[in-house]
């Protein structure tokens, strides 16, 4: 039986879903805010909605309606942004200035992390929070910010000192009308649409004491780092979603035998193992049940395995449509995203195979 949260969740997709099914692409974001959505996984809403698992549970049903990683990613990205880094670590007063407005669809929060040439690497991030009076200036620029064309309130991560040669970060409020804030938007990745990022650039940007999210010594540790396996794992539950959509065209498209009933029956029970690994996965993130890394792990390894079989069933007969092509583009390129980290923790995983042993 699904979750109560899970069938609120699902109650409001089927509301987005009657007043956006004509047109997803043309109006992605307005939609979701009159049905509700941008309540989802935020502290504050109904206590059905509070948690990560309401979050990946829409992720899913977006991909699993539309085929659209990159609509399901965009939507899951606004929240778990707002979830994890305001309603973790803002303090009263930014909470309550800022995350009703986000509830509502009025205001997009984006992370901006990683930086042009240096990716996400802490020892190579350049962009700086000079403290300055009361407040500070931030001077440097970001790139790859999801979500970053649309977005009203920038997250952004900057050093704000150097001991012993080793950065020590914060993470900073910047509105997207803050002077010496410049927003340029990236080239459309057309598999992805309508998810889009953009570069920053910060020429001396004056913030206030304010504007400072958490007082902890090093804001890449504490909120960074663990930010990564929190999108990874709720990033799960897009790729269930994708794989039940991916599994109805393949039924859709090839002849109807007893030989292609047998492999589809096949891949209709590993996606079924897909989606029940990545809710626990997801679970844990609330608190509830063990924390598992082998499962992402596993939920990534298995999925590229079905989508490799539903691959050989859609080669049969004509040639895919245009949204399955796109949809096959979208989940190769978001395998290849934080592709060496997953490379890390895979190596970790195996280096712990039997180690109770030794």
């Amino acid at each position: 039986m699904p979750h109560r949260s899970s069938l609120e969740v699902f109650a409001r997709i089927d509301h987005w879903w009657s007043i956006a099914k004509d047109d997803v692409l043309a109006d992605p974001f307005g939609p979701m805010a009159r049905a509700g959505l941008f309540q989802i996984g935020l502290p504050g809403a109904d206590a059905g909605l509070d948690s990560y698992r309401a979050i990946a549970a829409a992720e899913q049903a977006l991909a699993a309606k539309t085929g659209l990683l990159g609509l399901a990613s965009a939507f899951a990205a606004r929240q778990m942004a707002a979830r994890f880094f305001l309603g973790g670590f803002a303090n009263q007063a930014q909470r309550e200035t800022w995350l009703p407005r986000i509830a509502a669809g009025e205001v997009c929060t984006a992370i901006a992390i990683s930086e042009p040439g240096a990716g996400a690497h802490p020892k190579l991030l350049k962009t700086t929070a000079e403290s300055r009076g009361a407040g500070f200036v931030l001077r440097g620029a970001k790139a790859w910010v999801t979500n970053g064309p649309v977005a009203d309130l920038f997250l952004v991560l900057a050093v704000v000192a150097v001991e012993d040669g080793r950065k020590r970060y914060g993470l900073f409020m910047v509105p997207k009308e803050t002077a010496g804030l410049s927003i340029k938007p990236m080239k459309a990745l057309d598999t992805l649409l309508p998810a889009t990022h953009c570069e920053l650039e910060f020429d001396g940007c004056e913030l206030p004491a304010s504007a400072q999210i958490g007082d902890m010594p090093d804001a890449y540790s504490a909120m960074a780092l663990p930010f990564r396996d929190v999108e990874d794992t709720v990033g799960t539950a897009n790729v269930a979603g994708l794989l039940d959509w991916l599994l109805e065209k393949a039924a859709s498209h090839i002849e109807h035998s007893e030989e292609n009933a047998l492999q589809l029956g096949r891949i209709a029970g590993l996606v079924s193992l897909v989606q029940a690994a990545s809710r626990l996965a997801v679970a844990a993130l609330d608190g509830e049940g063990e924390d598992v890394p082998a499962r992402v792990i596993g939920v990534r390894l298995l999925a590229r395995d079905i989508v490799g079989e539903i691959r050989e069933l859609l080669g049969q007969g004509a040639p895919a449509d245009e949204a399955t092509v796109r949809a096959l583009a979208a989940f190769d390129m978001l395998a290849q995203v934080a592709r060496e980290p997953r490379k890390i923790r895979q190596i970790r995983l195996g280096n712990s195979v039997g180690s109770e042993n030794h």
